[in-house]
C-alpha cells in the first residue's frame, strides 16, 4: 500500500467543533478502513497545520475518495504528500542511470 502524509487545517466549523476532534478521529479511522485505507498515525500540532496524519491507501484514487469524504464533513482542509519508506526509496534510486 502507498503511504501519504496528510497535513490538515481546521475550517471555521472545525474550530467551533474542536471539542469533538478526538471522536471525529475515531469515526474517521473506521470510515478510512471501510474504504480500504488505514490511518497509521495522527498528531494534533501547533504552527502551520492543526493536524498531521500518515495514511495508507492502495492507490491515489482511493486516497482521493477518502479525503473528499473527510472534507465533505466541513471540518478540515487537506494537503497531501506521497511518502516513500527506505525500501521504496532504495528501489527508486536503483532506477537512476
Amino acid at each position: 500500500m502507498a503511504t501519504y502524509v496528510v497535513l490538515m487545517n481546521w475550517t471555521d466549523q472545525g474550530v467551533k467543533n474542536a471539542k469533538d476532534t478526538v471522536s471525529r478521529y475515531h469515526d474517521s479511522s473506521k470510515m478510512v478502513e471501510t474504504m480500504g485505507g488505514k490511518i497509521l498515525s495522527i498528531y494534533w500540532t501547533s504552527g502551520g497545520y492543526d493536524l498531521v496524519t500518515t495514511v495508507e491507501a492502495p492507490d491515489d484514487e482511493t486516497l482521493a475518495a477518502i479525503l473528499l469524504t473527510l472534507g465533505a464533513g466541513g471540518n478540515l482542509r487537506t494537503q497531501t504528500l506521497r511518502a516513500f519508506d527506505e525500501k521504496a526509496m532504495a528501489g527508486i534510486i536503483s532506477r537512476l542511470p
